[in-house]
């Protein structure tokens, strides 16, 4: 399947997760780490990602936060999310 947008590609890795939320899990990380992508979408995907699999997160926002490329309002929403995560998993 070939998509020709980045939306695309989101809204194909959320019909996935009805269907095989580990298949999913894998789309939207790649998606939060492709740096070719939108920055709204990159962090849509991470905080999807953070709902679906916390654990595949973490590596999903770093990648994000650490992209200097990236909007700060997005770094600092992906700085976010990723204590959000790392938070749940030490409880």
């Amino acid at each position: 399947m070939h998509y020709d947008s980045d939306e695309g590609r989101l809204s194909a890795a959320e019909q996935l997760a009805e269907h095989n939320s580990d298949a999913a899990a894998e789309a939207l990380s790649a998606i939060a780490c492709d740096g070719s992508v939108a920055d709204e979408i990159r962090l849509s995907a991470a905080e999807q990602l953070a709902a679906l699999d916390p654990r595949a997160a973490g590596p999903a926002c770093l990648a994000i936060a650490r992209d200097q490329e990236v909007a700060d309002e997005i770094r600092l929403s992906a700085a976010e999310q990723l204590a959000a995560v790392n938070s749940s998993r030490a409880k």
